[in-house]
């Protein structure tokens, strides 16, 4: 139970302490604000008269002039500038540099001095070999090359041996049946591909000629011969008979003129079979194989030309192939000599050399010798000094009247005593946020340019711009602290008669100083630099309020949470001691 009562203790000690120090936080803001205001007021205004009456917190309304301008600080920079970027691959190291502040000079850039050397060694080891590489490549290239031209010419010669074959083979058929039967057959076959034309019909049109026309004249000569020698052999036949019933004639010659007789019906009886067998079997046979000839032939046309295309196909697709690989490792090769040239780097123009680390508050990399920058990484940036500009951040309250072109007022901290000129160049289209101190904080990067050249002015030096907005005639005016906002109302504390008044009034445009009343105070009225809602009383009304509010709150959770951790240690005590 002691060990509870301890942790209990010690809790309400740190509760406490945090306590504490939110409170410390919240009085040292408010001591923080009052600062502020009392010496925003109390130095010297642009554009207004300092009328308060010191030791009186009270200032007496005027009317006269009131300037409308937004004051920023920021850094001096050129204009235009001409950044150094290491372009070599991953990284490389520095091996040489000149030193910072280097004046670069005409004669510099047309010599070609050299500002920068990166380590090249590892690079170098490469060459060699890309070249080795490169020579194989050009080596298959051509080698491809003349494989395609080959490729070219032997198609030509299949595709011109493959249409011959159908140009003969169309010939043979023709020649076969003649040109007119030949063309009718290709005609009916053209207009019913899936056709079976009947040749056997064929051998009877009167059109017929060509080698079958021949062969049936041969057959047809063949029978009309052998019938004009067997009735001729008849005749011899006859007489023989008659002779050697006679006793004219011997029984051989008799015999003889017989066996002629039969020779002669063999062979009758042979020529009209082969005219039989041609009519039916030869000559469909022959026309259909013709014809068969023919088709094939051109359906290896076809095949050849599809062979062709394949095979070319493929040789060019080699070529093309082996050409890709030269272009790449000559590319390579181009590239590795353009990575050792760029770890060399010569002067690009005229200026100071400035490192880049130099004006970055958070490089990643310092600039110097035995340093590695990766690629793309700014190593120097020659600034033109004939050109120079102030780079600051306008609140988002203000960002809207800013324009371009509008004319501004710098003054540079190593130049106090001179005020320089200027026009707004540019202003950001987005916000960049303020990281650290508010990250809620909307800032606008601006430029404004700094008019004429000035030697003396170099880039990093700080400036203070202010842009003139407007500029107000003949109106009353009071210190912007002057006026507070109560319930969505503009209110000014007057002092009259020894009392204070408070009343509503109107404002108009304000500067960083001052702020227009439209209505509600007349000249030479005085009100309360620090009105009642901002005095100490005030202050410590609210401070204490809320030091009440967090203390309720605080106690609470801090009940909350000792109630569940001593329940939870209770538990395991309880559970230790039945254990």
């Amino acid at each position: 139970m002691k060990v509870k009562k301890t942790i209990k203790q010690v809790n309400k000690v740190a509760g406490n302490l945090g306590l504490a120090r939110r409170s410390l936080i919240i009085l040292v803001s408010v001591a923080v604000i009052i600062t502020v205001g009392v010496f925003g007021f109390l130095r010297p205004k642009t554009g207004g008269s300092n009328n308060s009456n010191t030791g009186t917190g009270l200032f007496t309304v005027e009317r006269g002039d009131l300037i409308i301008s937004v004051t920023e600080s920021g850094d001096i920079k050129a204009v235009d500038s001409v950044d150094i970027k290491s372009k070599v691959e991953g990284r490389a190291t520095i091996v040489s540099i000149v030193p910072e502040g280097t004046n670069i000079t005409p004669e510099d850039v047309n010599d070609g001095k050299v500002l920068v050397k990166l380590d090249s060694s590892k690079l170098e080891e490469q060459l060699s070999q890309k070249s080795i590489e490169l020579s194989t490549a050009e080596a298959s290239f051509s080698n491809a090359n003349e494989s395609y031209l080959i490729q070219v010419k032997q198609n030509e010669s299949d595709i011109t041996a493959a249409k011959l074959k159908v140009e003969f083979a169309l010939m043979d058929f023709q020649k076969y049946l003649g040109a007119g039967i030949a063309k009718k057959v290709m005609e009916n076959m053209a207009s019913e591909p899936n056709s079976n034309p009947d040749m056997t019909s064929l051998i009877n049109d009167p059109n017929l000629g060509g080698e079958a026309s021949k062969l049936i004249d041969t057959l047809r000569d063949a029978i009309l011969l052998a019938t004009g020698n067997l009735e001729k052999a008849i005749d011899v036949n006859d007489g023989q008979q008659k002779l050697y019933d006679a006793n004219y004639a011997s029984e051989l010659d008799l015999t003889s003129s017989k066996l002629d007789v039969a020779r002669f019906e063999i062979q009758k009886k042979a020529a009209l079979k082969n005219l039989t067998l041609f009519q039916i079997y030869d000559f469909p046979k022959g026309a259909r194989t013709f014809l068969s000839d023919y088709h094939e032939a051109k359906l290896e046309l076809v095949r050849t030309e599809a062979r062709a295309r394949a095979q070319l196909a493929q040789a060019k697709a080699k070529l093309t192939s082996a050409d890709a690989r030269f272009k790449m490792q000559t590319e390579r090769l181009e590239k590795l000599h353009d990575q050792i040239e760029a770890c060399v780097i010569k002067a690009p123009a005229v200026g100071q050399v400035v490192y880049w680390s130099s004006t970055q508050q958070w490089s990643r990399v310092k600039i110097e010798q035995g340093a590695d920058v990766p690629e793309g990484y700014k190593i120097i940036t020659i600034p033109d000094a004939s050109k120079m500009k102030v780079e600051i951040k306008i609140h988002e309250n203000w960002i809207d009247k800013i324009q371009l072109d509008q004319k501004a007022k710098i003054s540079i901290a190593a130049f106090s005593d001179e005020t320089f000129t200027g026009k707004v160049l540019k202003k950001a289209p987005l916000a960049e946020p303020q990281r650290f101190l508010n990250p809620d904080l909307k800032v606008y990067p601006t430029d404004v340019s700094i008019d004429g050249t000035h030697d003396s002015i170099k880039t990093g030096m700080s400036g203070k711009v202010e842009i003139l907005i407007d500029e107000l005639h003949d109106v009353l005016y009071v210190p912007i602290q002057s006026v507070v906002t109560v319930d969505e109302k503009e209110l000014c504390y007057v002092k009259a008669g020894g009392r204070e008044e408070k009343r509503e009034v109107v404002t108009g445009l304000f500067n960083d100083d001052f702020v227009e009343i439209k209505s509600g105070l007349t000249q030479g009225e005085k009100v309360l630099l620090n009105p009642p809602r901002w005095t100490t009383t005030e202050t410590k009304k609210e401070t204490t309020e809320e030091t009440k509010k967090e203390t309720t709150e605080e106690t609470k959770k801090e009940t909350t949470e000792e109630t569940k951790k001593e329940t939870k240690e209770e538990t395991k005590l309880d559970a230790k001691e039945e254990s």
